[in-house]
């Protein structure tokens, strides 16, 4: 996968179709929520899992009832395309898990 800087166009466009992505700090962050601890805790694990097979390993912080990811390529010093990627898994990881307590 391409480890190359995104361009500002391509990040801008790529952001608008990850809803609930925002830019901070120059990474890709989102806090997904869950009804449970054990909920969170095993979506982490899954997000851990997909980045492991994409070699890329983004910070993620589990909390009571939610997980946070952040995520940039470190190599590359900002968004890439691997960015991208591992934000859309981690979207479709999630699925219909939305908490009722959001």
């Amino acid at each position: 996968m391409n480890r190359v800087l995104l361009p500002p166009e391509e990040l801008n466009t790529a952001l608008a179709a990850l809803p609930g992505w925002s830019l901070d700090a120059g990474e890709l962050t989102r806090t997904f929520r869950f009804a449970t601890y054990l909920e969170g805790a095993a979506f982490l694990t899954r997000v851990a899992e997909k980045a492991e097979a994409l070699d890329h390993h983004p910070d993620l912080c589990l909390g009571w009832r939610k997980v946070t990811l952040r995520v940039q390529t470190h190599s590359a010093g900002g968004i890439t395309a691997l960015d991208i990627a591992l934000a859309e898994a981690a979207d479709l990881l999630h699925g219909g898990e939305v908490s009722r307590h959001a």
